[in-house]
């Protein structure tokens, strides 16, 4: 399967967080959209790796994601090393997207930073014609990598109008209520105290900013060309 866009995440939900409105957005448009998760999240105060594959995998249904892959990194051990790059690869020549997204690394957990780093590392790496993987996929150059933001608040280089779709974005996080539902179990974390309403607010920040009910902002290395087709696919 050849996808549009593959979207990389450190954990199960951290996709949903950044960028939920857009995936659901661009899925009803037409365009094939994949996750990755890097972990199983093993190490979650609530839930535990089972109940966060199921959750994920719900969450994706309510997108329209076409394939959702986790791979077996270790949570809390996201270091760059040729192991992580190769898997992340693989996946890429797999997918063969034309864009890949991957967490903004200014965040304040060290795996959502790590994570941008080995999918940085693994894009450039999987359009090498000589690198090597463990499946014998084709090289493949992916044509944009953007960055999306999961934990505070960022000044975007470009937001994408999500006003339509902020119903489908609160869902799919709503889909994880082991993460965000406080219950007489749950571990007191900053997730289970509004950390969804918290997101929805600088959504519509971010719209209020240009002019939009809700938008989604996004990170760039290189500059981007303003076209009738901002996202280029």
């Amino acid at each position: 399967m050849k996808l549009d866009i593959l979207a990389f995440g450190a954990h199960a939900d951290d996709v949903e967080i950044g960028m939920g409105g857009t995936i659901a957005k661009y899925a009803a448009q037409g365009l094939s959209i994949g996750i990755c998760d890097l972990t199983e999240a093993e190490l979650s105060s609530n839930g535990n790796a089972a109940l966060r594959k199921a959750e994920a995998k719900q969450a994706a249904q309510l997108l329209n994601v076409e394939v959702r892959e986790t791979l077996c990194m270790k949570d809390r051990g996201l270091f760059l090393n040729q192991d992580y790059i190769r898997q992340a690869a693989e996946v890429i020549r797999k997918y063969r997207p034309a864009i890949v997204f991957a967490p903004y690394m200014a965040d304040r957990h060290p795996d959502h930073g790590n994570a941008a780093r080995i999918v940085e590392e693994a894009v450039f790496s999987a359009g090498v014609k000589k690198y090597e993987t463990t499946e014998k996929h084709n090289a493949h150059k992916v044509r944009h990598m953007y960055y999306y933001m999961i934990n505070g608040f960022h000044t975007p280089d470009f937001v994408v109008d999500i006003s339509e779709f902020i119903d489908n974005k609160i869902s799919s996080l709503q889909a994880y209520r082991s993460q965000f539902v406080k219950t007489d179990e749950s571990v007191d974390t900053p997730l289970v105290n509004g950390y969804v309403e918290m997101i929805e607010a600088r959504e519509r920040l971010y719209g209020q900013q240009v002019g939009l009910k809700y938008a989604e902002g996004f990170k760039v290395k290189k500059p981007i060309i303003i076209d009738k087709d901002l996202i280029g696919v």
